[in-house]
């Protein structure tokens, strides 16, 4: 099921090398939010203008490669371009394989050179990489969680004057969590009677959460795991290098204690009286989208999922489309250490091999370009999901989906807690 709203069309803007007299654009023709049906062919609509005083010849040149960057298909043509002339081109191939595909457009004259590329999506919800957990994958977050359990959740609630002169009781909140570490998050309540809904809102990548105070009908947590934010009283350091920590051992490794923190937060919303137990929605982008899976996987308290362009999913295909130099001077730093020991240890913090215990609706948001959570891993976990779910996909975004995707969010939340 997909999110239908008006989406401009996915135009590539120009890219030149120097004063270029020429113009070029592409966009995915009809298809504008740059996602090809199954069966349909990939189509590219290019408009190429001309606007110096003297006609020119142009080589242009189409080529087709998968995210990986294999070559997959190319065309190259001469066209005269007219002064001040603008020409339209159409090039369509079509794939047999369910993927993300990327076009790259260039053209050539003796004025110089232009170039655009630009990533699509064909069949994406069909995209079902091999899953990568080992036979003990459900036991070790079984056994993790138990220990959790045995740690007293401690929490405590400052109260925030400053902070609470309107509509809401705002707290700052300190709970005790896998391992005994101290974690932190700001807590904004109505103050009209509950029980109300709930958000619990994780971070991204070093984010620091802070309220927000945007709801008087929904209690909010925004929420810092270890290391982020007001959490960094038992974990030492710079916001950084988290995926890294630890990582030799899956006991030891970060992500274990950060996929626990948000289950403790789980834990501070439910014993709240003023909170709808039953509704309780998690939200978070990027790491936080990660950090929004593992929840809604393993902890059946989650009413709600709306993870976007998460990160922390099939890592294979993770390092074959994108490139970090800090994961590649770690594995080289020890001679015990190979791409296959870290991958060993990373599939068990896979959300992709939890996917399946996820059974809220889940509403996930997907930047069509990111090179930093790429859209197939998006999908790798997304289309494993038992639950109702649906995905909104912005063609020309990077790392980032603006107001319009929180919004969307935010309205999805409301209406699935009957709040509209």
């Amino acid at each position: 099921m997909r999110h239908l709203t008006t989406i401009p069309a996915l135009w590539a803007s120009l890219l030149t090398l120097g004063a270029n007299p020429l113009n070029l654009q592409i966009n995915a023709g009809k298809f504008k939010d740059g996602i090809f049906p199954e069966h349909e062919a990939l189509s590219f609509h290019l408009k190429l203008a001309n606007r110096s005083t003297e006609n020119l010849k142009a080589n242009i040149s189409w080529e087709i490669t998968t995210d990986e960057k294999t070559p997959v298909t190319s065309r190259t043509e001469i066209q005269t371009l007219n002064s001040k002339q603008t020409i339209s081109r159409e090039f369509e191939y079509r794939v047999q394989s369910p993927g993300f595909y990327r076009v790259k457009v260039s053209c050539s004259t003796k004025t110089g050179t232009i170039a655009r590329s630009m990533q699509v999506g064909y069949a994406p919800t069909k995209i079902l990489p091999p899953l990568t957990g080992r036979p003990d994958f459900r036991k070790f977050w079984e056994n993790t969680r138990r220990e959790l359990d045995e740690v007293p959740p401690a929490f405590k609630l400052i109260h925030q004057a400053k902070l609470s002169k309107g509509k809401l009781d705002v707290y700052e909140v300190e709970m005790r969590s896998l391992g005994s570490v101290r974690v932190s998050g700001w807590y904004e309540v109505p103050k009209t009677p509950g029980p109300h809904p709930a958000i619990l809102r994780v971070p991204g990548y070093g984010q620091n959460m802070r309220p927000i105070a945007r709801f008087n009908d929904m209690a909010l947590l925004s929420f810092n795991v270890r290391g982020h934010g007001n959490s960094k009283e038992d974990i030492a350091g710079k916001p950084q290098d988290y995926w890294i920590r630890g990582l030799d051992d899956k006991d030891r490794y970060y992500y274990r204690g950060a996929y626990m923190d948000c289950i403790r937060a789980m834990d501070f919303l439910s014993s709240r009286k003023e909170v709808d137990p039953k509704r309780i929605a998690i939200i978070g982008g990027s790491q936080g989208g990660g950090l929004s899976l593992a929840t809604a996987a393993m902890d059946k308290r989650v009413g709600l999922c709306a993870p976007s362009i998460p990160f922390l999913t099939d890592w294979k295909k993770y390092f074959k489309t994108t490139h970090w130099p800090e994961m590649d001077g770690w594995i080289a730093a020890k001679d015990h250490r190979t791409w296959n020991t870290t991958l060993a240890t990373l599939s068990y913090f896979d959300t992709m091999n939890m996917a399946s215990w996820i059974h809220c609706p889940v509403f996930m948001g997907v930047g069509l370009q990111d090179s930093i959570c790429p859209p197939p891993t998006n999908f790798a976990v997304y289309n494993r999901v038992k639950g109702s779910k649906q995905y909104q996909v912005y063609p020309q975004a990077n790392h980032s989906l603006g107001p319009q995707h929180h919004k969307l969010v935010f309205d999805w939340i409301r209406t699935n807690f009957n709040l509209q």
